[in-house]
């Protein structure tokens, strides 16, 4: 037979073959899926056979660079992301913008990150830099109520991602290490209206305030909530992961065991009433904060855990009927964690930024395995003088990162805890996790790679450069009977300290679709209120420098005057040395750079 008599024979072979099947329209309804942090997605469309063919359909850029950590949510065909000052509709298919609002501070901002939105009946909500949480309406973006929940003059802000269930708003504090003291916040989803109020750290009449033996440390206790939450609809209880004490490298200022600092702490939905609380690190001295939110899931011995990944390195296995620990596993380098910290410096691994941060772990029921991401990063502690002030955060002690940050994807056995596989990536991984249906687990690094991994085996099965690094969410949705996978690209913090980080980007991946487009949105508006030079400072410098310029991962900038010129303070941001990131021009421009470096000066 010839070539061309043979054509006919083939079109036919292959318009007889089966397309992919159609899958149903899956939402992604929460910061981390379901109510209960799995983390899960049923959907299997996207599989270990196919997800090396996983290529970029479309993505946004959001126009308002710094910090990144969002998780997107999606909702029909339509996906809702949040930087630091926007929220942003979008459709699932394509990234066109649907709508966006921008946020204008009614006060000094302290902390400029979000990490997303949640969504209740035609309503998303979300916390802000200034320490507001504001409604918005899903279809147009319209703002529908703001209520101010803290005082940012004093340090607080909301930047963790609310989860909303019966008619309420679940929120707290953050910035515990500007010696505040942490709350949680239930509000009501209709008006903004404060339902009720739980001190996170223990004081006066409460119950547990004796675990705070000096009783001047309880204002300033620390105890922050930063990441999202979880919530057992069954038995309406609401799980809180509660950060450091403060100051944090000064125990011996706080004496006592400091609750309920790095604590799971469990209150009534409905009432905000105690329930019950499990606390991983008494009077912590390392900045070990519980952050990321804990998975509910019932193990292959029908007992019901509550997982919590930490910044100690570990994850804990909770029994949520006896309140008492089932498990204890390493996912990271773990080095003299008992030795004490002196002036001269101690070694300890991890650091201050290592472990679990802000994603927590996963859950696949299917396969009883839980999988979390962690940063193997250790750090030098050297413990000093505590000289709290309002709005200032004072750690008792400095520390520096040692040697090169790496990561880990581990995978437990969900009833043991013990370790089923483990894979080490070329950077952090601190972007959510997610496992599918499709026998893979989704992830990325802060180098910028998104990772697919084999459910199972941990078999590397995707390493592809996305562009900026990862450090939110990884979500996966169907629309219109297709699978698609969305994350969030391009954030510059603490984490990145060398190379390219990107603009905050909003990306769609899918298999066998056709490239939809690269979009784009005009960046923030100049706010009336706020200096341009305090602006910039907000956007890039915040995270490393700290809020005042305090220092924090980066040197200390107040009182700079003595040592540096504005025309020096350019030189280096233009040509950057040692670990801090490269800004120009990708994110500030000639005048911004002038206008940053006179508000740097200014800094006391």
């Amino acid at each position: 037979m010839n070539r061309l008599a043979s054509l006919p024979f083939a079109a036919c072979l292959l318009a007889a073959l089966p397309a992919r099947a159609a899958v149903p329209d899956t939402a992604w309804p929460g910061y981390n899926n379901g109510l209960n942090s799995q983390r899960y997605s049923p959907l299997g469309q996207i599989d270990t056979a196919n997800v090396a063919k996983l290529a970029k359909v479309c993505s946004l850029k959001l126009g308002d660079d710094g910090p990144f950590q969002s998780g997107p949510l999606a909702i029909g065909d339509t996906l809702y992301v949040t930087t630091s000052h926007t929220t942003v509709a979008l459709s699932a298919t394509d990234c066109t913008v649907r709508w966006r609002n921008v946020y204008t501070a009614d006060e000094l901002e302290s902390w400029p990150v979000n990490r997303g939105v949640a969504y209740l009946d035609g309503k998303v909500f979300r916390g802000t830099p200034d320490a507001r949480v504001i409604a918005l309406d899903a279809k147009t973006g319209k703002e529908l109520w703001r209520t101010k929940v803290g005082e940012p003059t004093k340090g607080e802000s909301v930047p963790s991602a609310p989860v909303a269930w019966d008619g309420k708003v679940f929120l707290g504090m953050a910035n515990g290490d500007f010696g505040t003291r942490g709350r949680m916040l239930a509000l009501d989803a209709n008006s903004g209206k404060q339902l009720w109020k739980f001190d996170t750290v223990a004081g006066g009449n409460e119950k547990n305030a004796e675990s705070w033996k000096r009783e001047a440390s309880v204002a300033t206790g620390g105890g922050a909530t930063w990441s999202s939450y979880t919530i057992d609809t069954e038995t309406g209880e609401v799980f809180i992961p509660v950060g450091n004490p403060s100051p944090a490298l000064a125990p011996g200022y706080r004496p006592g065991a400091n609750l309920y600092t790095d604590s799971l702490l469990v209150l009534d939905a409905k009432t905000g009433a105690l329930k019950w609380y499990y606390q991983l690190i008494p009077n912590d001295r390392h900045d070990w904060d519980l952050g990321a939110a804990a998975a509910l899931y019932t193990d292959a011995t029908g007992r019901k855990i509550a997982l919590a990944g930490n910044k100690d390195g570990f994850v804990y296995g909770i029994d949520r009927a006896t309140h008492k620990l089932v498990f204890k596993q390493p996912i990271t380098t773990i080095k003299n964690t008992d030795a004490p910290i002196t002036p001269q410096g101690t070694l300890v691994c991890p650091g201050y930024v290592g472990g679990v941060e802000w994603n927590g772990p996963a859950y696949d029921a299917s396969r009883k395995t839980a999988y979390v991401g962690s940063v193997d990063w250790c750090a030098t502690y050297h413990s000093g003088e505590v000289t709290l002030a309002d709005g200032r955060p004072d750690l008792g002690g400095v520390f520096e990162p040692v040697g090169k940050a790496s990561g880990w994807v581990t995978a437990l056995d969900g009833a043991t805890g013990k370790q089923i596989w483990q894979y080490h990536a070329d950077a952090p991984v601190v972007a959510g996790v997610t496992p599918t249906a499709g026998g893979i687990v989704l992830t990325g690094d802060i180098n910028g790679n998104l990772l697919a991994l084999d459910s199972g085996s941990g078999k590397l099965l995707l390493k592809t450069p996305v562009g900026g690094s990862m450090a939110g969410g990884v979500i996966t949705y169907a629309v219109g009977g297709t699978q698609y996978v969305a994350f969030t690209s391009g954030n510059l913090s603490k984490f990145t300290f060398a190379g390219s980080t990107g603009t905050p980007t909003l990306v769609v991946y899918g298999v066998d679709q056709p490239a939809r487009g690269d979009h784009e949105v005009e960046g923030l508006a100049a706010a009336a209120k706020v200096p341009v030079g305090q602006q910039v400072y907000a956007r890039a410098c915040v995270t490393c420098h700290g809020a005042r310029g305090e220092g924090s991962v980066g040197p200390k900038l107040a009182g700079i005057a003595e040592r540096m010129s504005a025309d020096q303070i350019i030189a280096q941001i233009k040509k950057p040395k040692g670990s801090m990131p490269t800004l120009y021009p990708a994110m500030i421009t000639t005048d911004e750079m002038a206008a940053v470096a006179k508000y740097v000066l200014e800094m006391k």
